[in-house]
């Protein structure tokens, strides 16, 4: 498993990065990482940061 930063601020940044980098979208993302796309949504959400498929990244 690959680790994700924990921070919100940082994790965010990550996301994004691999998001426009290499994964087609936040499923693919979440499966490479191994991580739960609802806990990763709602952690970021805690934050003030929603995904959007549209544009793939969260804003």
């Amino acid at each position: 498993m690959r680790k994700i930063p924990q921070d919100p601020a940082m994790c965010v940044s990550f996301v994004n990065t691999q998001l426009r980098d290499g994964c087609a979208d936040l499923d693919e993302f979440c499966r490479e990482f191994e991580i739960g796309r609802a806990g990763l949504e709602e952690k970021l959400l805690e934050a003030g940061y929603v995904y959007d498929r549209a544009v793939n990244r969260f804003k």
